[in-house]
């Protein structure tokens, strides 16, 4: 009997354990039991995995703790620009949108993508003008902004304008403005995959980008099979690190890949592609996966990464460190 399950990440990389206080953790840690709740009561519920992910990062986008949705990063010319993907197992159906700045949700106009066009990636005004056409809400980009966001942006700048800060490694500086630049610190993004009742895996990504990066910039987080991928016949895996890096590695099919031509385990493919095959891009980041089974599989090569899992009718399990 299949037991459907959901693992979520909000991000590779964390705060040092020296910095961070036991009330951020806590608010990190409950953040991620309530986003696990939410979409595991989807699979509980007879939904489908597509849905449970779907539902999972939407709640990722609303909470300000994660780089995505309300609480995204802003770019060097103090704007926001959002990307998303998403990805069902069962057809390999997929969508996504890169660069948005007005979508509330965009894992919601992803999914759009997916199902009511013929394609399978939007970009800026034209992801935009798709997302109003489908209803999805749109808002003022000041919806994304917070004053915590703000002062990382202005931390980064303080160390030079072609600084390009991963998420909490911005929040180090604004904490201290002589700690030196680490970029491995903090990969904002978040993801969702799961496996439901009839066997079907499907995976989300969503992600605010890098604090101040290039206007136009876009990482792995939209790119299918870079940052987000799902096959019934391997895995589903989404994927946070430098988005650069997994690209270059087509990281999130590697897994696939690794399990159906080379006969390996998800475990086996993940600390493979994680340990050996990203190191050698500067590949700074980790993961989370689900396969056919239920295993579930979060390596990270970073200090960590704000993960947890969740079976259906068990408690859900979250952590940051090792």
């Amino acid at each position: 009997m299949i037991q459907p399950v959901l693992a979520i990440h909000g991000g590779a990389g964390a705060i040092t354990r020296a910095q961070i206080t036991p009330e951020k953790q806590q608010a990190y840690e409950d953040a991620l039991r309530s986003v696990l709740r939410g979409g595991t009561r989807v699979l509980a519920e007879g939904g489908s995995a597509l849905d449970a992910v779907t539902e999972a990062v939407r709640l990722l986008e609303e909470c300000p703790l994660f780089n995505a949705g309300h609480g995204s990063v802003f770019t060097r010319d103090e704007t926001h620009e959002l990307d998303a993907a998403i990805m069902d197992g069962r057809t390999r159906a997929c969508g996504a949108v890169a660069n948005v700045t007005t979508i509330r949700n965009p894992v919601l106009a992803a999914r759009a993508v997916m199902e009511r066009s013929p394609h399978v990636l939007f970009v800026a005004a034209g992801a935009e003008a798709f997302a109003r056409a489908q209803g999805l809400e749109c808002v003022d980009p000041s919806f994304f902004s917070t004053p915590a966001r703000r002062e990382q942006l202005r931390a980064a700048q303080r160390t030079g304008q072609e600084s390009i800060v991963l998420d909490h490694d911005a929040a180090r500086l604004a904490a201290d403005r002589k700690a030196p630049l680490d970029e491995s610190r903090k990969m904002g993004t978040v993801g969702a995959v799961a496996l439901d009742r009839d066997g079907n895996l499907a995976s989300a990504t969503s992600t605010g980008g890098l604090t101040n990066k290039w206007p136009g910039r876009v990482g792995d987080t939209p790119i299918v099979g870079a940052g987000c991928y799902a096959s019934n016949a391997s895995c589903a895996v989404a994927t946070t690190g430098k988005g650069e890096s997994f690209i270059r590695a087509v990281a999130a099919y590697d897994i696939a890949a690794l399990m159906e031509y080379a006969g390996l385990s998800l475990e086996e493919a993940s600390h493979k592609v994680v340990f050996e095959k990203l190191p050698l891009l500067d590949g700074a980041g980790g993961l989370v996966a689900v396969d056919a089974q239920g295993h579930v599989a979060m390596p990270f090569n970073t200090e960590g990464m704000y993960r947890g899992s969740q079976v259906v009718g068990q408690a859900p399990e979250v952590a940051i460190y090792r």
